[in-house]
């Protein structure tokens, strides 16, 4: 029972930063039709943001938990604003210029921004790991045989209220209402007076900020990253996405923590080694059985 509470927490935490990425894949889908595939990379580039950020402002390891606390909230806020910026230049270069175009055009497009985003983190950081100090003070919390880190703790409440906060401000703000009347009909939407390329420059802002708080938890959380970490943690993001229902945010979110559960649960009870098949797996199965996803697809087929 121990072992599968511990793999429970530890599936949470993960499944929780693959749900912060998910939302970016969704709420582009929702608005636009289009499979972002350079996300992953805007994520894996928020962890480094918010890595050069810490190591401009001097960060000193042993410091109190409230100067912790507010050397974490100047990582996020950073990472989110330059993660944010980058995904309105990536709309504007790779995707604008394509939108009327067939959807293969955009897809082989966000590729493209991907394999460039990789290898200028590469050119600029190295190929080399870079290591994460540790912000969070190692504080553990132990129940019998089950152990919570502070750091989980802050993973599973900073994602948690970023998460809701995202629903209410889609399903009870004006702007979540333009942003649902953008992904029914573009040309009904600007009828109305709603602004269509500012809406999507703004979703793309959201998503990869999300995705960025991701990258900077999700560095935090192993102490390490890399220039390649965006590949596969975006795919399993993508994978959550799909399981929830692409274009339907809660469902982002559940799946995200599905995957992370069946990841955490996997790694605990089968192998390790295996933990990165369950994810996709799990896709081929959604795909097979339920290819609109557990809650199906709230977006409507545009002409």
């Amino acid at each position: 029972m121990e072992l599968f509470v511990q793999q429970l927490i530890n599936g949470l935490t993960i499944g929780t930063i693959y749900a912060l990425i998910a939302l970016g894949y969704t709420m582009v889908y929702g608005i636009i039709q289009l499979i972002n595939f350079a996300h992953g990379e805007v994520f894996m580039v928020g962890a480094y943001i918010g890595l050069t950020a810490i190591t401009f402002f001097g960060f000193v390891s042993g410091s109190t938990l409230p100067m912790a606390m507010l050397y974490l909230a100047v990582m996020l806020l950073i990472s989110m604003a330059g993660s944010g910026l980058l995904g309105i230049v990536i709309d504007q270069i790779a995707y604008r210029p394509i939108r009327n175009s067939p959807r293969l055009v955009a897809l082989i497009s966000a590729i493209g921004v991907s394999f460039v985003l990789q290898n200028a983190v590469m050119l600029i950081y190295g190929p080399q790991d870079q290591g994460v100090p540790q912000i969070v003070p190692d504080i553990h919390f132990i129940f019998g045989d089950v152990t919570i880190t502070l750091m989980q703790i802050m993973i599973l409440a900073v994602s948690l209220v970023l998460m809701v906060f995202l629903n209410f401000l889609v399903q009870h703000t004006q702007l979540g209402r333009a942003m649902r009347a953008t992904s029914q009909d573009h040309k009904m939407a600007r009828l109305v007076g709603i602004n269509v390329n500012w809406i999507i420059s703004l979703t793309f802002f959201i998503g990869s900020a999300m995705a960025a708080v991701g990258g900077v938890l999700f560095g935090l959380y192993y102490h390490t990253v890399n220039f390649h970490d965006g590949y596969l943690a975006g795919l399993k993001a993508f994978t959550a996405a799909v399981l929830g229902g692409i274009g339907n945010i809660p469902g982002a979110m559940v799946g995200g923590v599905l995957i992370g559960l069946a990841e955490g649960l996997g790694a605990g009870y089968i192998s390790s080694e295996w933990k990165n098949v369950f994810a996709f797996v799990i896709l081929v199965l959604i795909l097979l059985f339920k290819p609109t996803g557990l809650f199906g697809e709230r977006v409507a087929d545009r002409a």
